[in-house]
């Protein structure tokens, strides 16, 4: 700390030379005609000679990322968003300009004009004619040789990280990539892109504990969203068929390597469509995307290659927890599940339904086997309050949870649309909460009214963003995935 400090203090130094020289340190006055790779590329196949005789002049704008000071000549590369270039600053070329070069550090931002010509090792280089200081760095870069490893300081300093760091930015390329591919493909579908509230008098959409606040002139307490899955049925009843919303859902829940408090759901819906419709349109969907992005259905991950290529697996959950050896009579009676989850050691309140205490043996015991893509569908009614039910077992709901590199990817199912069923529904909602149960969905009077109007029947899904651009960059924690994740403060 001792030596970032000094090498601080030699920066702040060299800035008052530059400002009492008369040199804004921070000056705002450049345009850059071209981009660093957009050079290389344009001149890739340039011999030295023809570079010579045609006199090519450019200027470009960037970070200083390397220096070589031989006296009266130095070496630098500058880095921008595209890539980085390298320039040459000589004495008897800048004349009086060369004493700014003698107050550039590693991390300052300039703009250079001049000729492009390449070296003897055949580097396409900037011969620099006039230098601009764009921003002074008063703060060193990670050292080359060590880079920023350590993944705290890489998340909490993201701006650094992306300096460092090169393929950094390339995920967050490659998300964007992915998040123009989903939009694209829901409106070739006839889909349209909606928006809906992020703040809720009554949270609901999703079993999850909201965050809150307090809305002053209204003096009512509001709910950052958990889901916006209410608002988008309500437009189904107003009678559009087919809408998505891309946007952020806040959960007040625990910060993991899979769970961010704040991130990126796609939920869309479309009327007159069931879940077995909707495997086939999730199918169709990730091999849309992962072509387009990666040109590719074999997606390396970790020690795996996940196998895109529809159709996948169909295994209803009670079925799933029998392959993977729970015992048929533990499956099939609640009492025997509460007592066998405990046994092996699982934390079972005694307020969690039957379905809860299945859903627990299923993360400890099925989640993390489903390696390649599979459909776990048919879930207990209770852990779905918002999905119709099966008709040949009403204890069962037309549901799916799409697991891929054994994370919950995708959740989906048949909607609801008796409004008496879901008052039912809700009401045991609000029981459980009364009980303890912090999760559980609020009861919603609106929305119930809403149904009373009539819905359609429809097929609804949520998609984790965040969790598919992980799948599709490769990235084991979704905090690489996401720009600025939640972190606990520094100290």
């Amino acid at each position: 700390m001792e030596e970032i400090n000094e090498l601080i203090e030699q920066r702040l130094k060299k800035l008052g030379e530059l400002r009492s020289a008369g040199t804004d340190p921070y000056n705002g006055k450049f345009n850059p005609e071209a981009h660093a790779e957009d050079l290389k590329s344009a001149y890739r196949d340039a011999t030295k000679e023809h570079l010579e005789t045609e006199a090519v002049y450019t200027s470009v704008a960037g970070r200083i990322v390397a220096m070589r000071d031989f006296g009266k000549a130095s070496f630098a590369h500058i880095q921008d968003a595209t890539g980085k270039v390298q320039i040459y600053l000589k004495k008897d070329v800048l004349n009086e300009q060369y004493a700014l070069v003698k107050k550039l550090d590693i991390g300052d931002i300039v703009g250079v004009s001049g000729r492009v010509f390449r070296t003897r090792t055949d580097e396409l280089t900037v011969q620099v004619e006039n230098i601009v200081l764009l921003s002074k760095s008063l703060r060193p870069l990670p050292e080359k040789w060590h880079g920023l490893k350590d993944v705290e300081i890489r998340y909490r300093q993201r701006y650094v990280d992306l300096i460092v760091n090169p393929e950094v930015k390339d995920v967050f390329a490659r998300r964007s990539a992915i998040i123009k591919a989903t939009r694209d493909f829901l409106e070739e579908k006839g889909f349209i892109e909606v928006e809906t509230p992020m703040m809720h008098q009554i949270p609901g959409g999703a079993t999850a504990r909201p965050f809150n606040t307090h809305h002053n002139a209204l003096d009512i307490d509001l709910y950052l969203r958990v889901a916006p899955e209410l608002y988008l049925k309500r437009l189904l009843v107003g009678g559009y068929e087919k809408v998505f919303e891309l946007n952020k859902n806040f959960r007040n829940e625990g910060i993991s390597t899979k769970h961010n408090p704040e991130f990126t759901m796609l939920e869309f819906y479309m009327a007159y469509k069931d879940y077995t419709f909707l495997m086939s349109f999730t199918e169709e969907f990730f091999a849309y995307v992962a072509n387009r992005v990666l040109g590719t259905l074999k997606v390396p991950y970790g020690d795996a290659v996940i196998d895109l290529t529809p159709p996948w697996p169909k295994i209803p959950m009670l079925e799933a927890l029998e392959r993977k050896g729970v015992p048929a009579d533990v499956v099939a009676d609640p009492e025997r599940a509460r007592d066998w989850a405990r046994s092996k050691k699982l934390d079972i309140p005694d307020s969690a339904s039957y379905g809860k205490v299945l859903d627990e043996i299923f993360k400890e015991f099925v989640e993390p086997e489903l390696i390649q893509p599979v459909f776990i569908t048919d879930y207990p009614v209770e852990l779905s309050p918002l999905a119709k039910r099966k008709p040949d077992n009403p204890e069962l709901v037309e549901r799916f949870e799409l697991f891929i590199a054994a994370r919950e990817i995708a959740n989906a199912f048949s909607e609801l649309n008796d409004p008496i069923d879901q008052k039912k529904r809700f009401l045991k909602q609000v029981e459980a909460k009364q009980k303890g149960d912090e999760e559980a969905h609020w009861m919603d009077e609106d929305f119930v009214r809403a149904l009373e109007y009539g819905m359609p029947p429809a097929a609804g899904e949520g998609i984790g963003i965040d969790r598919l651009v992980m799948l599709l960059t490769g990235s084991q924690s979704i905090r690489d995935v996401i720009l600025f994740p939640q972190l606990k403060p520094e100290q």
